[in-house]
């Protein structure tokens, strides 16, 4: 049986300190977007149309990044076709905490997180 993948519901963005309450005032204030959750003032949900748009204040970054779900029926065997095809994983960037997933990268250098089909994200 081959995996299925298919696009998460989730989408991350990364943002430095700098540009996280302007960002956050942009999506919340500007356009009046739902605001759904996140720990206050280092992370902020959004409802963004059937998807959900998550903020992330990261200190350790300089420039504002993307990171999209991926969900699967099996993250061991999409790990290992992902590995045949000399995909990068890069579990370093953000511990996972024990959550059935792990982290790649796309030949342009976007981060996606590899997670079993139903979300880890709410």
């Amino acid at each position: 049986m081959a995996v299925k993948f298919a696009g998460g519901r989730n989408i991350a963005m990364k943002v430095p300190p700098h540009q996280y309450d302007a960002t956050v005032a942009f999506y919340r204030d500007l356009l009046g977007l739902e605001q759904i959750g996140g720990p206050e003032g280092s992370a902020a949900g959004f409802v963004f149309g059937s998807n959900n748009l998550w903020i992330d204040k990261v200190p350790s970054m300089s420039q504002a990044e993307l990171w999209l779900e991926i969900v699967t029926d099996d993250t061991a065997e999409a790990a290992n076709m992902l590995a045949e095809a000399n995909v990068v994983r890069c579990d370093e960037i953000e511990d996972l905490g024990g959550l059935d997933g792990y982290w790649i990268s796309s030949p342009a250098a976007i981060i996606h997180l590899v997670d079993a089909q139903g979300g880890s994200w709410k």
